[in-house]
């Protein structure tokens, strides 16, 4: 690499840039995203195509002869050879690791295999198209193609089977000799056209090529095309024409409730009602009567009658989200409800009959809480008819551009902004962030930035965060680094003369700050149960939410 880099100069003087005696041109990413964009709404997909990797192996032969020009110099063949993939990153259009290579410059046989990361042409597809069914790497498919068929002194094509710009984790592709593919249609793709003369014969209309432009994934209510989003959605899809009870899983944020709204919106009872309760954040004493009702004079207070959860989503979809923390007495009516079909409002003399589709969501190990005696077994069995666990955001980064541009164009709408999106650092910043919050997490951060942003710009990296997040590192680093700053955390309460009366009160305080006054979340920040929370703020008197 670094003789590469050797070769590269910068010439300000004069306005050139050189890689050994090929004129080189240092232009925005962006820039050629436009370019791109232009040529797909000028001449539709086939067309663009073909003419962006025509391009591509254009540049590619030229690297290629430079190569070849280093094998003479006596470098072996492979070492000459990955001089390409590393000339692709010294040019910035992506990360080449080689996975395998068989080639024979005496009989021309040629075979290899490559990953990409950091595509330039997948970023800017994605952020104005979205994700797809087709790889997009079309250019650099070209380089690849044009670079080793100079190489190898015959044409030489490469195919990408697997793309980021398709929900895959990273760009691979497969290099061999052209007649090897027999795929004609393919092929055509690295043959010259006349673009104009097709443009005249064809008349490409303004309908027919919008007709021919990819369309945007997150068009949608539900963003993803990554695997586990993928196969979450189609265990969600296949249940929505039925009344089959199912149990969302997940981290807290993942979009449990996103996913019940969809369930509902997308089934047979999508006119009638959708009621969604969070069972953590009721009272345990008030949840009975916010789920099934009060009859007058119930108890002490009740002086009208009240319709209650179950009775309000008559006909439509009642989602439990949270239901892992109900109390073990609601438990058992729950279970009976969904048994027989039937709710008795608090004080109530005759059950009601009510048609109600459940759907509950946890983040709770239930298996865990059935151990421990905290959730019935035989109402785990009722929830868990038809489970989906969505995963958590860090192992679907391949939707994080598309939920950007989501959130992005929901909240310039809401504080009445244009912005151009994020800038190239911004987004590569939110593509490595480790996202503990989820969905939730990602939202809150773009909408913060949003708001930051100058309007009619770009989000930079520095709107992002109130505190650029920590590169990440070893475990046994970070335990040591969190050990230290504790240490030096309880340092300064003791100077301070901070007693643990007001520590505890001032860290149940911020709990419940960040858990937006859901006593079970902020327990869990604490590492205590509920019902010890509870207990510690009543002691204290201070409010419960």
């Amino acid at each position: 690499m670094g003789e590469l880099l050797s070769l590269l100069r910068f010439s300000a003087g004069s306005g050139h840039i050189w890689l050994d005696e090929q004129r080189m041109l240092l232009l925005h990413a962006r820039a050629f995203a436009e370019l791109r964009k232009e040529l797909l709404d000028s001449l539709g997909v086939e067309r663009a195509r073909g003419l962006l990797v025509r391009m591509g192996f254009a540049s590619g032969q030229r690297d290629g002869e430079l190569a070849v020009k280093e094998r003479r110099s006596g470098l072996r063949t492979e070492d000459a050879f990955m001089l390409g993939p590393r000339l692709h990153s010294i040019e910035g259009i992506v990360s080449v690791e080689k996975v395998h290579i068989d080639m024979d410059l005496a009989t021309k046989h040629f075979y290899g295999e490559f990953l990409w990361e950091n595509s330039w042409e997948c970023e800017s597809h994605v952020a104005e198209f979205g994700y797809g069914e087709d790889p997009q790497c079309w250019s650099q498919i070209g380089y690849a193609s044009g670079y080793t068929s100079a190489f190898m002194g015959r044409l030489v094509v490469f195919k990408e089977i697997e793309c980021t710009s398709m929900g895959d984790s990273r760009c691979r592709i497969i290099g061999q000799p052209a007649e090897a593919w027999q795929d004609e249609h393919y092929l055509d793709y690295f043959r010259q056209h006349h673009v104009a003369q097709k443009l005249i014969e064809f008349n490409l209309g303004l309908e027919h090529v919008r007709s021919l432009q990819p369309r945007r994934e997150y068009d949608q209510k539900l963003v993803g095309v990554s695997p586990g989003f993928r196969a979450s959605f189609d265990l969600l899809r296949s249940a929505a024409d039925t009344a089959i009870t199912v149990l969302l899983l997940g981290e807290t944020g993942v979009g449990k409730e996103i996913f019940a709204r969809w369930l509902h919106d997308n089934g047979p009872r999508a006119r009638q009602p959708f009621i969604a309760v969070n069972c953590a954040a009721i009272p345990a004493e008030l949840i009975e009567a916010e789920l099934f009702g009060v009859e007058k004079g119930a108890y002490t207070g009740a002086h009208h009658a009240r319709a209650g959860r179950f009775e309000r989503a008559h006909g439509g979809t009642l989602f439990l989200d949270e239901a892992g923390d109900l109390p073990p007495a609601t438990q058992v009516k729950l279970l009976r409800v969904l048994q027989t079909g039937e709710i008795e409002r608090l004080g109530a003399e005759q059950p009601t009959k009510v048609d109600v589709r459940i759907v509950a969501a946890t983040n709770v190990n239930l298996q865990d809480a059935m151990k421990a005696g905290r959730f019935r077994s035989d109402l785990f069995y009722r929830l868990n008819t038809f489970p989906i666990t969505i995963p958590p955001l860090r192992e679907r980064t391949a939707d994080i551009p598309a939920l950007v541009m989501r959130f992005v164009d929901k909240f310039s709408a809401l504080y009445g902004k244009k912005l151009r999106g994020l800038t190239d650092k911004a987004m590569r910043e939110v593509m490595r962030h480790a996202w503990p919050g989820n969905i939730r997490e990602l939202e809150n951060v773009i909408e913060r930035a949003v708001l930051l942003a100058p309007d009619h710009a770009d989000i930079e990296a520095a709107h992002l965060w109130i505190t650029p997040p920590e590169a990440s590192g070893s475990p046994a680093g970070e335990a040591e680094a969190g050990d230290d700053a504790l240490d030096v955390f309880c340092e300064k309460l003791l100077d301070q003369k901070i007693d643990l009366a007001s520590l505890e009160q001032r860290l149940m305080q911020f709990a419940m700050q960040r858990a937006k006054g859901n006593l079970s979340q902020a327990a869990r920040l604490l590492g205590i149960t509920r019902p010890q929370l509870a207990y510690r703020l009543k002691k204290e008197g201070l409010p419960p939410a």
